[in-house]
């Protein structure tokens, strides 16, 4: 098969094919030869990727956003390397006959330095840190609306009517009469003032002849 060859629009590029456990790069460009390396995706193997690029001076880097296996080598090269490219799978067309880590990566090399390839954008540093947090805040805040929602069903199963007598279920009230149930203590008027002392209307038999409030 005849080798596909394209007008060079990058001086010097590295095509890298990431996986979970290795990482295989190809550099090619005006002035360096041709040469593809294997690489672990430990930190310390991802910074020998790092310097060999900055010893053959690539400027230009793309990797296919596999999963997540290509955030460590972005996190890695980004700081150092001018631009790293992230593409979309989909739009490398690999050729027929190109089966190994060695081809994939000499063909988005190839693709690189033709100027073939587009980048996805992928946001500053700062902005994507910031984005964890956010998106993990919200998940913890799902959990504990979820946690709550679970207590007052497993308190409705036991007949505990906790949520018809006071506005908030997880109100400094009701959580310190929740423990005391928890504790198998039971529960008095006297409790209930000693928690919230501006009493309005009290309720009995919440739990099997003890009282609370509503707030």
């Amino acid at each position: 098969m005849a080798e596909v060859s394209f007008p060079s629009q990058v001086l010097r590029g590295c095509g890298i094919d990431v996986h979970l456990k290795v990482v295989v790069a190809t550099i090619k460009g005006e002035g360096i030869r041709k040469e593809t390396r294997s690489f672990d995706t430990f930190t310390s193997s991802l910074t020998e990727l790092k310097e060999w690029l900055l010893q053959n001076g690539i400027t230009h880097v793309a990797m296919e956003s596999t999963g997540v296996y290509w955030k460590p080598v972005y996190r890695i090269l980004e700081d150092a390397i001018p631009n790293v490219w992230i593409v979309n799978a989909r739009h490398i067309k690999n050729v027929p006959g190109h089966k190994t880590d060695k081809m994939d990566s000499e063909w988005i090399c190839k693709l690189l330095l033709a100027g073939l390839l587009k980048p996805s954008y992928i946001p500053p540093k700062e902005q994507r840190q910031l984005r964890d947090l956010t998106r993990y805040r919200n998940k913890l805040i799902q959990h504990v609306a979820s946690e709550k929602n679970r207590i007052m069903r497993i308190l409705e199963d036991c007949n505990i009517k906790l949520s018809s007598v006071v506005s908030n279920t997880s109100g400094t009230t009701a959580t310190k009469l929740i423990d005391w149930l928890c504790e198998g203590k039971f529960i008095t008027l006297q409790d209930v003032e000693s928690i919230y002392p501006f009493i309005g209307i009290c309720y009995p038999d919440v739990s099997n002849g003890g009282y609370a409030i509503r707030m």
